[in-house]
Parts: C-alpha cells; structure tokens; sequence
C-alpha cells in the first residue's frame, strides 16, 4: 500500500475544480454506448475499415462537441497549472 500511494493520489496534482471529474468514468461510459447504439443499427459491417471509419467518425463528431460546448468538462485554461506548456492556444476553427 506504501509504496502505491504517489499513483493513487495521483490526481491531487490537478486543479481542485477537476479532481471530482477524475473519479468518474461517465463520460467514457457514455462514449462507449453510443459508440455501441450506432453500430448496433449497421449491424453486419462489411470489413474492418468500415468499422473503423465509423467509430473514428463518432469519436471525431465527440471531440468537436467537447472542444465547442459552453461548459466545458476540462476547460485548457485550468489545466494550464498542470501542463509542461503554460501558453494554451484554442484556435476557434478546429484544425488551425
């Protein structure tokens, strides 16, 4: 138990803000089951690339939505504290 202690109170490094959402895993849960309700409708997927290209399209469509939304889960400028690189650029037009 001693010696696991640095890695169990890990996520006290990060901002007060944050250390509640670190213990949930709702939102990987809930990116899991969309993931699973879409391709549950497809059903039968013809190769592996259709498969990937259909989850990469989820996770993309997800990414857009977490990095837009107003409220943000983890926004860049709290978790500057804790980044090796305190100069956080969010460019408004993803990709740039």
């Amino acid at each position: 138990m001693d010696d696991a202690e640095p890695d169990v109170l890990a996520y006290m490094t990060f901002p007060r803000e944050h250390r509640a959402k670190l213990h949930s895993t709702n939102p990987i849960e809930r990116l899991n089951g969309e993931i699973k309700r879409r391709t549950d409708v497809v059903g039968i997927f013809p190769n592996e690339i259709a498969i990937t290209r259909l989850v990469g399209a989820i996770l993309m469509e997800q990414s857009d939505e977490w990095a837009v939304r107003r409220a943000r889960y983890m926004t860049l400028e709290t978790m500057a504290p804790v980044s090796d690189n305190p100069i956080i650029v969010l460019s408004a037009v993803p990709g740039t």
